[in-house]
């Protein structure tokens, strides 16, 4: 009787999400998607030590470091399975991640980055959205590739980097 009474109460179970699978079909299509997660960022104050702890102690593939002047950051690529993280250091008396360090003073995570397929179509329909972007146009990211960022206030307190993909 305990396989059977299991049974009886996995139906209605199966109907309600059977059901909410189709009231997700309502969702609007957008002009462009919503691609995979391609890195976190991380501030970190002392980047050869940052860069030591994922490469010589956790044994990951961690890439040399590459000075990006329009970002005012320094940056080192930790290569995951699926994904990355990106270390980043402060390059320059203006660069974001110096202010964001004096709050932060042991670092933290600074950002999620996820690939979209048209960034300039993503642009217009956020902003019709009222999601602010940070920058009037792309600049070229650390992938040599289109990068927006948008307002943290608009996104539940996380800054999010959309990248062409």
């Amino acid at each position: 009787s305990g396989l059977l009474s299991r049974l009886q109460t996995s139906g209605p179970i199966i109907r309600t999400l059977s059901a909410s699978k189709s009231s997700s079909q309502n969702i609007p299509s957008c002009l462009w998607k919503l691609g995979r997660l391609n890195h976190v960022a991380i501030a970190v104050p002392d980047l050869e030590k940052a860069r030591s702890l994922y490469k010589d102690v956790l044994g990951a593939q961690v890439s040399e470091t590459v000075a990006l002047p329009d970002h005012g950051v320094y940056t080192v690529f930790v290569e995951l399975g699926n994904t990355k993280l990106e270390l980043l250091h402060p390059l320059g008396e203006k660069s974001p991640i110096a202010s964001f360090l004096q709050k932060n003073k042991t670092g933290g995570m600074h950002h999620i980055c996820i690939e979209v397929d048209d960034i300039k179509a993503a642009m217009t329909e956020l902003k019709k959205k009222k999601i602010r972007i940070l920058s009037e146009e792309p600049k070229i990211g650390a992938h040599g590739k289109p990068v927006i960022f948008l307002h943290p206030k608009d996104c539940h307190g996380v800054l999010v980097e959309l990248e062409q993909a």
